[in-house]
C-alpha cells in the first residue's frame, strides 16, 4: 500500500512539474493586455494535473479529460487566431495532457520529456532564426536526405549476407554510408559554428573525417604556396591522421564491435601518437596559422556529399569481395596481401573488410589487428608520396615523422594487447 501511495505520489509531482516548466514559459511569453494569450502557469499545472488523474481512471477518463483538452484547445485557437494563428500553445496543451498521464506509469521518462518541451518552446527566436537566417536551402536538403537514409532506408534493407563467400551485409554496408554522411555533417556543423578563426588545425581535422589523404595534399599545396605556414601545414595534415584514426573505431563499432576490444589500445596509442606530432610542430598560436585561410577550405557548399558515401560503400564493397575470395584461397597470408593493396587506396574500406570477415566469423578478432596494421601502413606511404608530390620535400619530411609515428604506435599496440 505504502509502495504504490509513493509511486502516485512521484507520478503527481513530475506531472506537476512538467506543468510548471512549460507553464512558466508559455506565461512569460503570452503578452500583457489585448493580445494576452489564454494558457499560462495555472492553466497548464491544471493540465497537467488532469492528465494525471484521468490515467488512475481509466479508459473512460483518458478519453473524457483528452476531449476536454481538446476543446480547450480549439477554443483557445479561435480567440487568438487573428493575431496568432500559431498553434504552438494549444499543441502544448495537448502534450502537456499526454505527459501528465505517462508521468504516472514512467516518471523519468515523462519528466525527460517535459523538460526537452520546455527548452524548445523557450528557444522560439534561436530556432527560428537558425531556420530562417543561418540554415541554407542546401543544409535543410541534406539533413533530410541523411535523415531519410537512416530512418527510412536503414530499416528496410535486409540484414544478411548476399553474397558466396557472406561478405556483403546490405544494412551494414548502408550503415556505413549513412556513417559518413553523419561524420562528415558534423565536422560541417562544427566548422559553421566556429568559423575559420580556429585556423589550419581544425580544418585538418575535419577533413580528416572526408579523406585524410586529400586533406595532406589540400595542405601541402598550401604550404607550397605559402611557405611561411609551412609548420601550420605540416600540423594541419597530421591532425588529419587523428579523424582517420577515430573513423577506423567508427568503422569497427558499426561491423564489428567485438574488435574494439583487442585493438583498443592500438587506436588509443596510434592516436595519441599522432596527435602529440601534430601538436609539436604546430605553429604559435599568434593567429598566424589562419593566414589565408579561404572559405571554401573550411566550410564545404554542403555538409556531405552523398556521392562520396556511395562511392565509399562502392569500395568497401568491391574490397569486401575480393578480401573474401583472397582469403578463402589463401587462408591469413592472403588477407594480409589483400589488406595491404586495398590500403593504398582508403584504409577505412580495407579496415571495414576485415571488419566483415571478422563479423561473419571467418577471422578472430584478435587476428584482425595484423591486417589492420598492413592497411595503416599502406596508406600512411600513400599519404607520405602525396605529401612529397604536393607540398614538396620540406613538407613531406616534416610529415613522414608523424606518420611513422602513427604506424609505430599502433604496432605498439598490438604487441601489448
Amino acid at each position: 500500500m505504502l509502495s504504490t501511495f509513493a509511486q502516485d505520489a512521484a507520478g503527481f509531482s513530475v506531472a506537476l512539474a512538467i506543468g510548471a516548466l512549460v507553464g512558466i514559459e508559455r506565461e512569460r511569453s503570452k503578452g500583457d493586455g489585448v493580445l494576452r494569450g489564454p494558457a499560462g502557469l495555472r492553466t497548464f499545472l491544471l493540465i497537467a494535473l488532469t492528465g494525471a488523474v484521468c490515467q488512475r481512471l481509466g479508459t473512460v477518463g483518458i478519453v473524457l479529460g483528452g476531449a476536454f483538452v481538446g476543446l480547450a484547445a480549439l477554443a483557445s485557437y479561435r480567440a487568438t487566431r487573428r493575431h496568432d494563428p500559431g498553434l504552438t500553445t494549444e499543441v502544448a496543451m495537448l502534450v502537456v495532457f499526454l505527459l501528465g498521464i505517462l508521468a504516472m506509469d514512467s516518471p523519468p521518462l515523462a519528466g525527460a520529456l517535459g523538460v526537452v518541451v520546455a527548452v524548445i518552446l523557450a528557444g522560439k527566436s534561436q530556432l527560428h532564426r537558425f531556420t530562417r537566417q543561418t540554415l541554407t536551402t542546401q543544409e535543410a536538403h541534406d539533413g533530410l536526405l541523411l535523415a531519410a537514409a537512416a530512418a527510412v532506408v536503414l530499416p528496410l534493407l535486409p540484414d544478411r549476407t548476399i553474397d558466396p563467400w557472406d561478405a556483403l551485409n546490405p544494412r551494414r554496408l548502408w550503415t556505413l554510408v549513412v556513417l559518413v554522411m553523419a561524420i562528415n555533417a558534423g565536422g560541417y556543423i562544427a566548422l559553421r559554428v566556429l568559423g575559420a578563426a580556429r585556423g589550419l588545425a581544425l580544418a585538418g581535422f575535419f577533413g580528416g573525417f572526408v579523406s585524410s589523404t586529400a586533406t595532406i595534399a589540400a595542405m601541402g599545396d598550401r604550404a607550397r604556396a605559402t611557405p611561411a605556414l609551412l609548420r601550420a601545414c605540416v600540423s594541419a595534415a597530421l591532425f588529419s591522421n587523428v579523424a582517420t584514426v577515430a573513423m577506423l573505431g567508427a568503422v569497427f563499432a558499426a561491423l564489428a564491435p567485438s574488435m574494439l576490444r583487442p585493438l583498443a589500445w592500438p587506436l588509443a596509442l596510434a592516436a595519441l601518437a599522432v596527435l602529440v606530432a601534430a601538436l609539436l610542430v604546430r605553429a604559435p598560436a599568434d593567429g598566424s596559422t589562419g593566414a589565408g585561410l579561404d572559405h571554401t577550405t573550411t566550410a564545404p557548399g554542403r555538409p556531405f556529399e552523398p556521392r562520396h558515401a556511395l562511392a565509399f560503400a562502392a569500395i568497401v564493397s568491391v574490397i569486401l569481395l575480393a578480401a573474401a575470395a583472397v582469403h578463402a584461397h589463401l587462408g591469413d597470408a592472403g588477407l594480409h596481401a589483400a589488406a595491404g593493396v586495398s590500403g593504398f587506396a582508403d584504409v577505412h574500406a580495407a579496415a571495414a573488410s576485415v571488419a566483415q570477415l571478422v563479423s561473419a566469423g571467418s577471422v578472430t578478432p584478435e587476428a584482425a589487428g595484423g591486417p589492420v596494421l598492413v592497411a595503416l601502413v599502406a596508406n600512411s606511404s600513400a599519404k607520405a608520396v602525396m605529401a612529397w608530390m604536393r607540398g614538396g620535400r620540406r613538407y613531406a619530411l616534416r610529415v613522414l615523422p608523424g606518420l611513422i609515428a602513427l604506424c609505430s604506435a599502433f604496432a605498439l599496440g598490438l604487441w601489448l594487447a
